[in-house]
């Protein structure tokens, strides 16, 4: 490398200092901000006032990995059954921290069900639908209150689609005295971050403290989000969430929200994230917190679950085993993914390659841990397999499948059991 050279940079920037906000529930910790991992969050999409239907979905939520889970608090029914929720995952050893997502009476709801207050590990509330003219004030501190009193931090969450237009109007008029005005989207962005950062301000004067506090402006547009949290990390040093509201459904949704959250976090902003799809008739609501973990897995910022390196496929892949195979393992290794993270620590760092043909195959295969290569259009039918780079065996015949996924578990068994760790 010549002196006029500089190395390429190997991965993400380091991530802004931070405070760090503590949401937990029991013996349940997780810290957002600071130095602590990126974290993932879902949202349920039941009727909360339906507990057990409610409660098993948190659980399939938290089995998926979510480390969050909110849930809508919109009237009094679901204010009640809130604590019955929160008993049922208690009973079924589920300890994620509950998020209540309040609008409109969350004053009401917070102060008039004090189980439910007290039940939740954390309040979301949108600054935007809390109330208008002189009940706003009275209204932001009634929640506030209640937060500081039983010891909950606050996510203030602002939303472009319900901002607080009086906010909105004092900027606008701001902005018609300037000598050279902003565009309409300039002022809309501003608007945006000062409703966050005067709210959080508001917050804190009435006696809810600093590390109580976390902050989001969501947007629908990739590059309005971009540009609102480059702006709003400058301005403050509250943890910030992360995520495009209103996404969209299946690869519209999951590459708009992958857009827009790895440019963020490539520069080290963002400390939650919650990738918000809108679900497939029939689709599983857990499809949010996978991708959520893949977007922080590829970009080598969280292991979650083995990841598989699958060919493609192309003219010598004419059949489809190669692909069965990869759906197959992947789907293998994230379904036990929730025994092996309590008995092979460090398993979620594996790498699985299963490839199609001799092309890259063999190749791709000594990269990963464990890695197979099957035979593409012409080639012997023989699929050899290689561990940590090294040739281990041949596979031929209808087992391949199941042969393969006995030599991963055996694996697993053999390099990330505590007792192998601990040696």
């Amino acid at each position: 490398m010549s002196s006029t050279q500089t190395a390429i940079p190997s991965g993400p920037s380091n991530r802004r200092a931070s405070r760090s906000v503590l949401v937990a529930h029991g013996q349940r910790k997780i810290w957002v901000g600071g130095d602590a991992p990126v974290v993932v969050q879902s949202m349920t999409n039941t009727d909360t006032a339906n507990a057990i239907e409610t409660a098993i979905q948190i659980r399939d939520l938290a089995r998926a990995g979510s480390e969050l889970v909110r849930l809508t608090v919109d009237r009094p029914e679901a204010a009640e059954a809130v604590p019955y929720i929160r008993e049922q995952l208690d009973k079924m050893d589920v300890d994620v921290p509950l998020v209540g997502d309040f609008h409109y009476n969350g004053h009401t709801l917070l102060n008039d069900y004090p189980e439910c207050a007290k039940a939740l590990s954390k309040y979301r509330i949108n600054p935007g639908n809390v109330g208008k003219g002189a009940k706003r004030d009275t209204q932001f501190a009634q929640m506030i209150e209640v937060a500081a009193r039983y010891d909950k931090p606050v996510r203030i969450g602002v939303n472009w689609g319900s901002l607080d237009q009086a906010l909105l109007a004092r900027i606008m008029d701001e902005n018609a005295g300037r000598a050279e005005p902003w565009s309409a989207q300039a002022v809309m962005y501003e608007a945006l971050i000062t409703s966050a950062i005067e709210n959080a301000v508001r917050a804190e004067e009435l006696g809810l403290g600093r590390d109580k506090i976390i902050l989001s402006c969501k947007v629908s547009g990739v590059q309005d989000l971009i540009a609102v949290y480059r702006e709003l990390a400058k301005r403050c040093d509250y943890p910030l969430h992360l995520g495009l509201t209103e996404a969209g459904m299946g690869s519209k949704g999951i590459v708009a929200s992958t857009a827009a959250l790895s440019v963020l976090l490539q520069e080290g902003i963002g400390d939650t994230i919650r990738i918000s799809l809108t679900p497939e008739p029939g689709g599983d609501r857990t499809k949010e917190v996978v991708v959520g973990q893949e977007i922080l897995q590829t970009m080598g910022l969280r292991k979650f679950t083995p990841m598989v390196i699958a060919c493609p496929g192309c003219g010598r892949t004419t059949s489809t085993t190669f692909q069965e195979l990869a759906d197959n393992i992947q789907t293998y290794l994230r379904d036990s993914m929730p025994e092996w993270k309590k008995t092979y620590p460090g398993v979620e760092a594996m790498n699985v390659a299963v490839m199609g043909c001799i092309v890259n195959g063999p190749g791709e295969s000594k990269h990963a841990n464990i890695g197979i290569s099957l035979p593409g259009t012409g080639e012997s039918p023989a699929a050899p397999v290689f561990v940590d780079g090294a040739k281990f065996a041949t596979l031929r015949g209808e087992r391949i499948v199941e042969e393969f996924q006995e030599i991963v578990l055996n694996y697993v068994k053999k390099n990330y059991s505590k007792e192998y760790v601990q040696n």
